[in-house]
């Protein structure tokens, strides 16, 4: 039997995550927004519930437990439902880890997995879009040239999720015929890390660009070894988990609409009685749960080994259009207030918009 409900663990780091967003996240992501900046008593905070260490094997200092991405699915969401800005933060030591744990050769494993299983908040990060006005990811610009027993790197990253304080970087790049992924340490020569990036949504995500000047890396720093990787399924793990976070923050803006409508009152009576307002609010409701459908048959399919290809680029085209849509109605719904600092909403949209074209149009 097909089921779509949570298992009890599932319920139980849901409730834990819902608490943890509540009461870690909420409150401070008017001030991240404004200050550009994430409390680093927070992704502490946030390390110590062992998001990336539980999933590492024992082995390598990890809490061994079995990768489950579809319950992953459901923590980024909790998180996104937080802050979205705060969730990317938490999310992309995990990415690069997780990259390493399912395409790594064993001395990459034994060489960075431990890297992310110790009491401090370790970062890395994946340098995977790339500036200009298309940013596929399956089609980089950024060039890896043969040279000898490895590689010459050249070209530009954009976006990279706390840069500033990475150890390490997992680049993504043209090989010749096919695209590849390798580890570059922030101190290789020939790297170059920008300035703090300045993004209309996510301010309290520092990102940075990476310039990438014949940077030479050895046949050890290809993810994969001599048989490479599969990047398409680092490519939907990627897009998988910007969904979440987007669902969450969808969540976010529906979930003050609906009180807010119920203390604002226009002629006599609160909008909430409006059919406008109503049916407008239960459109997103419906928009929410079907974006959760989406997203957890794409994680499904990448947790059983499938190829998920299809299923990762139809929740990334639908969950882009419709978290921007919801977040556009949030502000339709407070009307004048929808604009300013005192609601969250006007902020929840800047996210929203950002996240939605990181890779370009929903169409490409």
């Amino acid at each position: 039997m097909i089921s779509f409900g949570m298992s009890e663990e599932q319920e139980l780091i849901r409730d834990t995550l819902r608490e943890f967003a509540a009461d870690a996240l909420r409150p401070i992501g008017r001030e991240c927004d404004e200050t550009s900046s994430i409390p680093e008593d927070v992704l502490q905070a946030a390390w110590e519930l062992g998001l990336t260490s539980t999933q590492i094997p024992a082995e390598y200092g990890g809490g061994g437990e079995a990768r489950a991405l579809v319950t992953n699915s459901i923590v980024l969401e909790e998180l996104g439902y937080g802050d979205a800005a705060v969730a990317l933060a938490l999310a992309a030591p995990s990415q690069f880890a997780n990259a390493i744990l399912d395409h790594g050769t064993d001395e990459q494993k034994k060489q960075y997995l431990p890297l992310f299983c110790g009491e401090k908040f370790h970062m890395a990060s994946l340098g995977l879009l790339e500036p200009g006005p298309v940013a596929e990811p399956m089609r980089p610009r950024t060039l890896a040239e043969p040279k000898g027993d490895g590689w010459v790197l050249s070209g530009q990253k954009s976006f990279v999720v706390l840069g500033d304080q990475a150890s390490h970087f997992l680049i993504f790049a043209r090989n010749q015929d096919r695209v590849d992924a390798f580890i570059v340490a922030r101190d290789a020569e020939g790297l170059t890390i920008s300035e703090p990036e300045l993004n209309m949504g996510l301010r309290g995500l520092t990102t940075v660009g990476l310039e990438l000047e014949r940077i030479e890396v050895s046949a050890a720093d290809r993810l994969g070894g001599e048989g490479g990787c599969d990047i398409a399924e680092l490519v939907n793990n990627s897009r998988v988990a910007l969904c979440s976070v987007l669902l969450g923050l969808s969540r976010a803006v529906l979930d003050y609409c609906v009180p807010y409508t119920k203390d604002r009152v226009a002629f006599d009576e609160p909008i909430s009685k409006k059919q406008s307002i109503a049916f407008r609010l239960a459109e997103m409701h419906i928009e929410c749960e079907a974006m959760r459908n989406l997203i957890w048959q794409a994680a499904s399919y990448l947790e059983q080994g499938q190829n998920a290809d299809a299923q990762a680029r139809y929740a990334r085209t639908y969950v882009n259009e419709k978290s921007l849509w919801i977040a556009d109605n949030g502000i339709q719904v407070l009307g004048g207030h929808g604009f300013i600092r005192e609601h969250p909403v006007e902020m929840w949209f800047r996210h929203a918009r950002t996240l939605s074209v990181l890779e370009g149009t929903a169409g490409l």
